[in-house]
């Protein structure tokens, strides 16, 4: 996804970033998820981003199903947001979805 769409993105929705650290197995899943995968994210902080030492610690679970593989930066959108790709044809119990896997970051200010 090109830097221009993934901004676009972030504007109209709450956005974070992450990076996949790894993948998720499940015995069984969800009849309306099949064709996904669920991937370990840490979530990358402003300072982070910034090229500095990352000072959160945060690591979350997020639903997949763009290909995103390990050390991949993905934008993930979460709460009710993360649903709207399958509503209203689905009904999915996701707290986060990988909406874009992003080639780079590029952060404008000084922190």
């Amino acid at each position: 996804m090109s830097c221009i769409a993934a901004s676009l993105l972030a504007h109209f929705f709450n956005m974070r970033i992450g990076i996949v650290k790894g993948r998720v197995t499940l015995n069984r899943t969800y009849e309306t998820l099949v064709g996904g995968r669920f991937l370990i994210v840490d979530v990358q902080d402003r300072f982070s981003l910034s090229g500095k030492p990352r000072k959160s610690t945060e690591a979350l679970v997020c639903y997949d199903n763009l290909g995103a593989t390990v050390g991949d930066m993905i934008a993930f959108t979460e709460s009710r947001e993360a649903c709207m790709p399958f509503y209203p044809e689905k009904r999915v119990p996701l707290d986060a979805y990988n909406a874009a896997i992003l080639d780079r970051a590029v952060i404008d200010h000084e922190i």
